[in-house]
């Protein structure tokens, strides 16, 4: 089946050639795209391209979505896979839901003595185990650089672990990796910053705090920093830096400190 999968791409690619204009305004806009070599690029704009034409992306009223925004999101959509063979990663849904604004959906949580909790919250993003990714139009166009946030990539973290049932903190390893150290890394870092924000609610922590909800949104927000303020993560958590390295196949800190090499004055990531 890879063979019919490949020709199906290739005359996906062929049918819609994309504009080197739109890609090049595309990529001013997004700073987490600088320094990838001119292969990495390529596969970027056609994963972008194919992305485009396997999920439906919904705008609510008040969401203009033109040619170029599409491709906006598909290019943070993809970054993350960017250097994974297989390119079904973001399998088991097929729309993202575009809202002019955040938005109010019920939660539910049963807490450690059985008892269950529900409230209305309020969102930039959510991700549903069998549904569409949702995000806030304001959070996608706020994403993008080294700014240490990036909704698109948060929440498509979130589905690719889901790949494994719930959103537990544990997406599918590679076979190079080893359980034991990925559990090691991530539970240590996550019984650190819970450890902080015990000792006081309000401290400074060196992640968003957010991460310390549960294993999931530790998992989402690391992989966020991992290609936003890949300095801040490797600083605070470097076996999570790392484990994460190994999983995405990437390096965006390398890429970052060449940049900051090459460039006098190119920004380092700030804490958004």
């Amino acid at each position: 089946m890879w063979f019919l999968r490949s020709w199906r791409h290739r005359r996906i690619l062929a049918k819609h050639p994309l504009d080197p204009a739109l890609w090049a305004r595309v990529h001013q806009r997004l700073p987490i795209l600088d320094g990838l070599s001119a292969a990495e690029d390529q596969r970027l704009r056609q994963r972008a391209v194919l992305f485009l034409h396997t999920k439906h992306l919904t705008s609510l009223p008040g969401v203009e979505l033109g040619a170029e925004e599409r491709l906006l999101l598909a290019a943070q959509a993809q970054l993350p896979l960017l250097h994974l063979a297989d390119l079904d990663w973001y399998q088991g849904f097929h729309e993202l839901v575009l809202y002019p604004d955040d938005f109010v959906s019920p939660q539910r949580h049963r807490d450690s003595s059985g008892v269950v909790h529900e409230w209305q919250g309020q969102h930039s993003g959510e991700a549903w185990q069998q549904g569409p990714v949702i995000l806030a139009w304001p959070g996608v166009l706020g994403s993008g650089g080294w700014e240490a946030y990036n909704l698109v990539i948060h929440e498509l973290a979130h589905k690719l672990d889901m790949l494994n049932g719930d959103a537990n903190g544990l997406p599918p390893l590679h076979s190079d990796m080893r359980l034991e150290d990925w559990a090691s890394a991530m539970q240590s870092a996550y019984d650190d910053l819970n450890a902080r924000l015990d000792r006081h609610s309000d401290a400074h922590t060196p992640i968003d705090p957010y991460a310390a909800e549960n294993p999931g949104e530790f998992f989402a927000v690391t992989s966020e920093y991992f290609f936003s303020a890949p300095d801040l993560l490797e600083s605070a958590y470097p076996a999570v830096y790392a484990q994460l390295q190994a999983f995405y196949r990437q390096d965006p800190l390398a890429r970052l400190r060449l940049l900051q090499a090459s460039q006098p004055g190119y920004p380092h990531a700030t804490k958004g």
